[in-house]
């Protein structure tokens, strides 16, 4: 029978772990660095269909959109590159992205005046209000999402998390 990696109940999750162990047992794999990862994945992932299924869908964005929105209203007008990078998508993607939130009227786009290859985005008065008002209730869902949690154990969560993010950008890429 076919186990879930995906599952929301630990004990399936668990079992389908076993099962990979399992399968792979006779090769030489660091199956404790695959869990760590994997579930770091699925941790992220459930977080971020959860608050775009709630808190996104009635202002109808998306997991990067409302990165991009909480980017400007955090330090204000960036270039898209900068933008990008901060979202973790490519500029490609912002691209889309920024079409999207134009549309909705939620932020302006403005060419830098010596090289037009460049442009900043800023938010407009309806993205000021709307990230105003929504960031509450995304922060509600946030506390929910870590609320099995003691706060030591958060504060530990954000430290390691932090730790893992700052060392894989140094880890050689080829």
């Amino acid at each position: 029978m076919s186990r879930r990696i995906s599952s929301a109940t630990p004990e399936e999750v668990l079992q389908a772990e076993s099962d990979i162990r399992t399968r792979l047992e006779d090769r030489e794999f660091n199956f404790v660095a695959m869990s760590a990862v994997s579930n770091v994945y699925r941790a992220g992932t459930a977080v971020r269909n959860h608050m775009e299924r709630t808190v996104l869908a009635d202002h109808e964005l998306s997991w990067v959109a409302f990165t991009v929105l909480w980017v400007l209203w955090i330090w204000g007008a960036q270039e898209t590159g900068h933008v990008a990078e901060e979202a973790g998508v490519t500029k490609g993607t912002l691209t889309g992205v920024i079409k999207t939130l134009q549309n909705q009227k939620l932020i302006r786009r403005t060419p830098h005046r010596d090289d037009k290859r460049r442009v900043s985005i800023s938010l407009s008065a309806k993205g000021q209000r709307v990230i105003s008002e929504l960031f509450p209730a995304f922060n509600e869902h946030e506390v929910a999402a870590v609320s099995a949690l003691t706060v030591n154990e958060q504060r530990e969560l954000a430290r390691l998390l932090r730790k893992v993010t700052h060392h894989i950008s140094s880890v050689p890429t080829d």
